[in-house]
C-alpha cells in the first residue's frame, strides 16, 4: 500500500518526479546520490541528477506483522536503528552502514544470515519503482511480477525504488560467537556444508555463519548464535580489530557482541581494508577519531584516489608499475569452493578472503542473477590490488573466466570485462531486453551492459 501523497514521503516523491521531468530527454538519468558503495568508475555527467533527498527514512515499522515500509534511499544504518528497539531486524543486513535498502535490492547484498534468509531482495513484499518511462509502479509477486523479479541486479537500469515493504525477523540482544580454525580448505567446506544443511554445529543452533581465509592452512568459520543471556561483550569500534580477533592457534575461539555491534562488526575497519589507510597501525589508530573509523570515510578516501590517481602517482614516483584494482565478490557453488580457493590462493596475491554461504529462499529464481534455487553457493569476497598485467583488467578477467568455468556468478558493483554475448548469457539476455522495452521504452536509463562493463 503506497504511502499517502500528502505525507513527507509523498513530498519527497513529488520532488523526485519533478527532478526526473527536468532532465533533458537527451541526457542520461542518474541519481544525485551523496554516497556510493560501487567500485567501478563511470563517465562524468554534467546533467542534474534525480533528487532523492526526501527518500531517506524509515516510513513505519509494523511490530505485529513484522514488516517495515522504507524509503528507497534509506541506509541500513538508519533502518537497523529503527527496527532494533522493537527487537526486530531486516532478514539480511549487508555489512556496511551506508548501503541503502534500494541499493541492496537493485544491486544485491549478502551477509551471514544468507544461508537461511537468502538475499535482501527476497524479503521484499512490494516496492514502488520509478521506471524509465517516468511512471511509479508498485511491483510485487502478484502485481507486475516481471518487474518484481527482474529488478534485482538491474542496477538502476530499469528504475529506482521509491518505497519498499520488507519482512523483519525477531532478534535477541546478544550474539555468542565461535571462531573455528581449519588447516584444510576441504575440511572447512565440509563443515560449512553441514552447518548450512542443519543450521547447527555440535548440537548448538547457528543463526549466522561466515568465514575468513588467511592462507591454505589457516581459515576460519565464524558462527553466531543469538542469545538473551547478558554478560561481558567485546568492542571492536575502538583499538581492537575484529578480523584479527578471529585468529587463534587451534580449535574454537569464543566471543560475544551485542546484536547491534554484531551487525556492524565489519564496518569499523571495512573488513580489513582500513589497513590501506594506516588505520590499523596502533599509533595512527589512537589518533584517528572513532567516529571516522567507518567504511563511509574510507570510501571517500578511495574516491579521492580515483579522482586524482594518488596511488598510481605514488607507484610511478617510486619506480614501480601501477596496480590493478581487484575488488570483487563472486558466488561459487559450494561443491567447487575448495577448488576455487586453492586456485585463487595460487594465482592471485590477495589475502585475507571473505566467505559467506548463501541459499536462495525463493524457488522461482531471479532472472538477472540466475543462481540456482535449492543449491548452496559461497560468496567469496576479495578487495585489494595486484601488479598490473599485460592487458587491462588481466587478473579480473582471469577471475571472471574461472568463476564461469565453475558454474558461478559475479556481482556487478565493481569492474567487469565480459564480452557482450557472454554478459547476456550470464545476466538476463532476452529477458532483460524485454523488461527494458516494457519499462524504459525510450532508453532514458542506461543499459546494464553499458553501465556494468562499459562504465558509462
Amino acid at each position: 500500500m503506497p504511502i499517502a501523497s500528502g505525507s513527507a514521503h509523498g513530498e519527497g516523491v513529488n520532488r523526485l518526479l519533478r527532478s526526473y521531468r527536468a532532465i533533458p530527454v537527451t541526457s542520461t538519468v542518474r541519481l544525485a546520490k551523496p554516497t556510493s558503495n560501487l567500485f567501478r568508475a563511470r563517465a562524468k555527467s554534467t546533467a542534474p541528477g534525480l533528487d532523492t533527498s526526501g527518500l531517506t527514512g524509515v516510513l513505519g515499522v509494523d511490530t505485529v506483522g513484522k514488516t517495515a515500509d522504507v524509503a528507497g534511499m534509506c541506509t541500513y544504518e538508519d533502518l537497523v536503528a529503527a527496527t532494533l528497539p522493537h527487537g526486530l531486524s531486516p532478514l539480511v543486513v549487508p555489512q556496511l552502514k551506508t548501503i541503502t535498502l534500494g541499493g541492496a535490492v537493485t544491486g544485491l547484498g549478502i551477509e551471514s544470515a544468507s544461508f537461511r534468509n537468502g538475499l535482501p531482495h527476497e524479503s521484499v513484499l512490494e516496492m514502488d519503482i520509478l521506471t524509465g518511462s517516468g511512471e511509479i509502479i508498485t511491483a510485487s509477486p502478484d502485481h507486475h511480477p516481471d518487474l518484481y523479479r527482474g529488478f534485482p541486479n538491474s542496477y538502476g537500469t530499469l528504475g529506482y525504488s521509491v518505497r519498499l515493504r520488507i519482512e523483519l525477523e525477531p532478534v535477541r540482544p546478544f550474539v555468542a560467537l565461535r571462531h573455528i580454525r581449519f588447516r584444510s580448505l576441504d575440511e572447512l567446506v565440509a563443515v560449512m556444508e553441514s552447518i548450512v544443511n542443519s543450521a547447527s554445529f555440535q548440537g548448538e543452533r547457528v543463526d549466522y555463519v561466515d568465514g575468513v581465509v588467511f592462507s591454505a592452512d589457516e581459515s576460519y568459520l565464524c558462527l553466531g548464535t543469538q542469545t538473551e543471556v547478558s554478560g561481558p561483550v567485546s568492542d571492536y569500534t575502538g583499538q581492537r580489530i575484529y578480523y584479527r580477533s578471529i585468529q587463534h592457534a587451534d580449535g574454537i575461539g569464543n566471543d560475544r557482541l551485542t546484536i547491534h555491534d554484531y551487525l556492524w562488526r565489519w564496518d569499523t575497519d571495512w573488513f580489513w581494508c582500513s589497513r590501506a589507510f594506516g588505520a590499523q597501525n596502533p599509533r595512527i589508530r589512537r589518533l584517528w577519531p572513532r567516529k571516522y573509523r567507518r567504511s563511509s570515510v574510507y570510501w571517500k578516501l578511495i574516491g579521492l584516489d580515483q579522482r586524482y590517481d594518488i596511488a598510481d602517482r605514488i607507484e610511478r614516483f617510486n619506480g614501480r608499475p601501477v596496480r590493478e584494482r581487484v575488488v570483487q565478490d563472486v558466488e561459487v557453488p559450494l561443491s567447487h569452493t575448495g577448488q576455487f580457493l586453492r586456485w585463487f590462493l595460487d594465482e592471485v596475491p590477495i589475502e585475507p578472503v571473505w566467505l559467506c554461504p548463501l541459499r536462495l529462499r525463493d524457488s522461482q529464481g531471479w532472472p538477472l542473477y540466475p543462481i540456482r534455487s535449492g543449491q548452496t553457493y559461497v560468496n567469496i569476497g576479495f578487495w585489494s590490488s595486484v601488479p598490473v598485467g599485460s592487458t587491462e583488467g588481466a587478473t579480473n578477467r582471469l577471475i571472471e573466466h574461472k568463476v564461469s568455468e565453475l558454474g558461478g556468478h559475479k556481482s556487478l558493483y565493481s569492474e567487469s570485462f565480459y564480452p557482450g554475448e557472454e554478459f547476456e548469457a550470464l545476466y538476463g539476455g532476452e529477458h532483460y531486453r524485454t523488461l527494458k522495452k516494457t519499462y524504459d521504452p525510450d532508453n532514458r536509463l542506461l543499459d546494464l551492459y553499458a553501465k556494468a562493463v562499459r562504465r558509462q
